[in-house]
């Protein structure tokens, strides 16, 4: 900080020692007018001459007035306008009186509104002018009369440009701000957003997985001893699924690496294309799993294709947990005009420990949230009878591809 700076704040930090030094520089000023006048026939030479004490004695009020103008300024301008014109009509016209009714004005145009500024800047104007040259003892054209017509102007339109110059000033400082704060809001909402979806992520693959897991090293304990081909069978699905967990964790977790980090997985972002691969590891353990494609071949958007295969995943690991050993499911992916309708049906019960349709898990709720954020539908609820459905509809053209002209 400069010493003019540190110089500036200390002013504004004592504004009423501020106004203080300003009168005192505005009485010197007329003062030292008062007694000096111009002589001769083209006013170039000066001479000087003894203002009266009447003079004096306004110069004194309309100057001390000046301290008060920012905490009273109408009133000051009051004031210093009534000196003023007592000085126009019964003093010297000469003593510069009118000038501390200039500063006040200023300062009114500088701290109310234009309407404001126009009526006390007329009003001041017309009075002070008028008096001057209908009852001062000069005659109505001479010099002085036209030079409080044009100060009184000049103070209340540089007020006035002073005023509109701060109101601008703030403007532009409160749009920076607000949008400071909605730059901070905005990204507060993309990180709430991306830490949802890495929490969704990681359910569906730990749910996925560790079902599946479960399963198989349910039936390793069940054939261990009777029949040791089938349990090693069931190992190897055990590992097969735990990697598969393990680099689908390292490609979530990725994401929350910073950019100094070591570089993260590259692997692609699962979808429908993996269905099939899906479908065999739950076939792998024990359910039976039907898929029928009708989408034509359809390129999805990324989102959409992830949504799709993460809510048959979860749906899928939700019949395998809750429908029952003879469960069967059916995976249907249709196009049908600008959407993509996944559904996951089965015909297993509950088995009484976990209700499918209770709601207590995040599966359901995870489903829910990644078809909302694509702004579009799902259904769950128990079948007709028995067995449990699960129906979304994803709109292919999702509001990011739309706004980039992706074609569907």
């Amino acid at each position: 900080m400069t010493t003019l700076d540190r110089a500036r704040c200390r002013l504004q930090a004592h504004p009423l020692a501020l106004d203080a030094a300003l009168a005192a520089g505005v009485l010197v000023c007329m003062v030292v007018g008062s007694f000096v006048t111009p002589q001769g026939e083209n006013g170039v030479d000066w001479g000087v001459h003894r203002p009266d004490p009447l003079s004096l004695l306004l110069i004194t009020v309309g100057a001390g007035a000046l301290v008060l103008r920012r905490s009273a300024p109408k009133t000051v301008l009051a004031v210093t306008g009534t000196v003023s014109l007592i000085e126009c009509v019964t003093g010297d016209p000469r003593a510069p009186v009118a000038m501390s009714a200039v500063v006040a004005l200023y300062t009114v145009a500088s701290t109310t509104d234009r309407a404001t500024t126009w009526r006390a800047g007329l009003l001041t104007m017309t009075v002070l002018t008028g008096a001057a040259m209908l009852a001062g003892p000069l005659p109505w054209y001479a010099q002085e009369n036209l030079a409080i017509l044009a100060w009184t102007g000049i103070g209340a339109t540089a007020g006035d440009a002073v005023r509109s110059r701060r109101a601008v000033v703030q403007a532009i400082r409160e749009r920076a701000e607000r949008a400071e704060r909605t730059r901070e809001e905005e990204a507060r909402r993309r990180v709430a957003e991306e830490r949802l979806r890495i929490a969704r992520d990681l359910h569906d693959v730990v749910a996925h997985h560790i079902a599946l897991v479960n399963v198989q090293a349910g039936v390793v304990a069940h054939v261990m001893d009777k029949r040791p081909d089938q349990a090693k069978e069931a190992l190897a699905h055990v590992r097969e699924a735990s990697r598969s967990a393990l680099n689908e964790l390292r490609a979530t977790v990725g994401l929350l690496r910073q950019s100094g980090d070591p570089e993260a997985p590259t692997e692609p972002a699962p979808g429908l294309g993996g269905l099939e691969d899906l479908a065999d590891t739950f076939r792998n353990a024990g359910l039976r799993v039907e898929v029928a494609r009708a989408d034509q071949g359809t390129e999805l958007p990324a989102a959409v294709d992830l949504a799709a295969y993460r809510i048959i995943q979860e749906a899928l690991t939700n019949v395998q947990k809750h429908a029952g050993p003879d469960a069967k499911a059916e995976v249907s992916v249709v196009r049908v005009g600008p959407n993509i309708e996944v559904t996951v049906l089965d015909d297993g019960r509950p088995d009484g420990n976990e209700p499918v349709a209770s709601g207590g898990g995040h599966g359901l709720l995870g489903m829910r949230e990644r078809v909302t954020a694509l702004r579009g539908t799902l259904t769950t609820g128990p079948r007709y009878g028995v067995g449990f459905r699960v129906h979304a509809i994803l709109p292919i053209k999702t509001p990011t591809a739309a706004a980039s002209g992706d074609p569907a």
